[in-house]
């Protein structure tokens, strides 16, 4: 059986053949946000519903990292190797030190409670930038049905002030995040409000040398499906969770390629011995696949 579906012939230099797309573990209800530990050898993944954040490692399979976890759902790492973590229940982004203590980072924006945190990535200055969708607000599965309070924005944070600053602020629900290699550009999908028939898309937007936002016309739509969690490789090309998989999308916006995944796909994080390996969250299992392509950034 086949894994993969090569549309341009450089995806086919992206896999590797003989290289099969593995079931980690199963078994949950609505898996978001893995992030890879490789100083700790395993990844880290939100079982959003069931209230806990999760920890598959190689040799001991799946354990608890935290439980009750605020709903938690998108994870990611600072420039300290610390922890970040979108929480659907305190409506809040948090960071978890070494020493295990948690540092809240932004719950409120003008006075007003943030919606729900739900993706977010680190720059190379130290900076947090998160999308704040209604997800985990509009029902009692990912969070706890509330009052929106704030438009669905992408938030900037300060590295040195800690001032919080809406960055985008014309999505209907922004949700997965990634930059390019070098920064130069800002990918940010738009999943859409609940029950609506909003466009579904990715856009992408110019990042200037004061971390100024210009541009945002539309990169790519994903069929079938819609994107959620995206990444980045070493050579710029994005990777995005769809539908039937994982499709993998050119800079100029050409899908080149798919990766099959029996699951709808929720994120993805690159990782392994030489962060060749993809980290797949989908429903209720995660898988993992071995490309012959690095990510983006740093191995740990």
């Amino acid at each position: 059986m086949s894994f993969f579906e090569a549309e341009d012939p450089a995806f086919s230099t992206f896999v590797l053949g003989n290289a099969p797309l593995k079931k980690l573990a199963g078994g949950f209800d609505w898996v978001e946000g893995p992030v890879w530990f490789g100083d700790h050898d395993c990844l880290l993944f939100s079982d959003i519903p069931n209230n806990r954040i999760l920890r598959w490692s190689p040799t001991l399979g799946v354990s608890t990292f935290r439980e009750p976890s605020n709903f938690a759902n998108g994870n990611t790492r600072d420039r300290e190797g610390r922890l970040v973590t979108c929480e659907h229940g305190e409506r809040r982004v948090t960071r978890t030190g070494h020493d295990g203590s948690v540092t809240v980072i932004a719950d409120r924006y003008d006075g007003k409670r943030l919606n729900s945190p739900n993706d977010v990535v680190v720059a190379s200055d130290g900076a947090i930038w998160f999308s704040d969708p209604h997800y985990g607000i509009a029902s009692d599965y990912e969070g706890t049905r509330s009052e929106q309070e704030l438009p669905c924005n992408v938030y900037r944070v300060d590295p040195r002030s800690g001032e919080i600053r809406p960055v985008l602020t014309d999505f209907n629900c922004p949700n997965g995040l990634a930059f390019s290699p070098d920064e130069r550009r800002l990918y940010v999908a738009d999943t859409g409000r609940m029950f609506s028939d909003d466009p579904r898309h990715i856009r992408v937007f110019d990042v200037g040398d004061d971390w100024a936002l210009s541009g945002g016309e539309v990169f790519h739509v994903i069929s079938p499906g819609c994107a959620d969690g995206m990444r980045v490789d070493a050579a710029g090309n994005l990777w995005s969770s769809a539908g039937d998989g994982v499709h993998c999308i050119a800079p100029d916006g050409r899908r080149l390629g798919k990766i099959l995944v029996p699951e709808t796909v929720s994120n993805i994080c690159f990782g392994g011995r030489h962060n060749h390996r993809l980290f797949i969250t989908a429903t209720t299992s995660i898988y993992a696949v071995s490309l012959a392509i690095r990510g983006a950034g740093r191995r740990a």
